[in-house]
């Protein structure tokens, strides 16, 4: 039930973001501007979503590993896939000490899944297995091409806010051009929006992946073991905001980042009390428990 949830709430985000877009490119009134903003958003957010995989494992140090060094690792993530009817991923492993995993790659061809030192140390089997199957569903769910897309529509609200700074008021196509009001507020409050939407989507895709997760390795709870045992790390050892691995939070499994009250509200997880709930209510309900079948 909450994976289909997951999906139309997701839906329902993008749409207002697509939304975002038609108000404040009428504010603009800039139909040059609006293609400007639209090739360069998509270059640049093309770009990452090419070179993903590579920007995050560069920024966290990860290495690649083979069989013969950690025969579990590839055991599991063998499992799993073959489960999921996928190719097998490329592993790394992060030196970082603190407890965390990400996964990326634009399709499961090109995926990679990596963890850090940290979370190889404090997880039992079964709950690295069930950690690798919510990395796993992140690639299965195509969340990377999701989270590509949500930022290239935010990147464009954001660049045409600021294009509108520079744009005579009342260019549009209508003679009697918007209201200053309305269009100040656009331009202030539509990129702020256009974040917070993000950022929902974020948390959002972070439900489905511990749902799909969960049901590919058929152990809700272990994941929910896992998860409690990873925040807890994370806090003991959080990374600071202006690292290098602020740019791979958002992959993570847990914020690995700092931050309390109102930084909360722009966090890229949803909050663990929630996830762990969700996956104990789900091993509560056998039907919600595997098999799961990725597109």
């Amino acid at each position: 039930m909450h994976r289909h949830y997951n999906g139309l709430k997701t839906a329902a985000l993008l749409g207002l973001l697509t939304a975002l877009i038609l108000g404040i490119g009428f504010a603009v009134a800039g139909t040059s501007g609006l293609i400007i903003a639209l090739i360069i958003s998509l270059l640049m957010n093309g770009a990452s979503y090419f070179w993903s995989d590579k920007i995050a494992l560069r920024s966290m140090r990860a290495q690649p590993v083979s069989e013969a060094e950690f025969p579990a690792l590839y055991q599991m993530v063998r499992e799993l896939a073959a489960d999921a009817r996928q190719p097998m991923p490329r592993l790394y492993v992060s030196p970082t000490m603190q407890p965390n995993a990400f996964a990326t790659g634009r399709s499961p061809k090109h995926a990679a899944v990596a963890v850090t030192t940290g979370i190889t140390q404090i997880l039992d089997y079964r709950e690295l297995r069930a950690v690798i199957g919510h990395e796993l569903s992140h690639v299965y769910n195509r969340d990377i091409l999701i989270s590509s897309v949500a930022a290239a529509i935010s990147g464009m609200i954001t660049f045409l806010a600021y294009l509108a700074w520079f744009v005579p008021l009342g260019g549009s196509d209508d003679e009697d051009g918007v209201n200053p009001a309305v269009f100040l507020a656009m331009l202030i409050l539509g990129p702020f929006a256009a974040s917070i939407i993000q950022l929902a989507i974020s948390r959002n895709r972070e439900f489905q992946a511990d749902a799909s997760g969960a049901a590919l390795s058929r152990d809700p709870l272990a994941l929910a073991s896992a998860l409690r045992k990873i925040d807890a790390g994370a806090r003991q050892l959080p990374l600071p905001a202006d690292n290098q691995f602020t740019r791979t939070a958002h992959l993570m499994i847990a914020n690995p980042l700092s931050g309390a009250g109102i930084a909360k509200l722009f966090s890229t997880h949803p909050p663990m009390a929630e996830r762990v709930r969700r996956l104990e209510e789900m091993a509560r309900n056998p039907r919600e428990v595997g098999p799961v079948q990725f597109q």
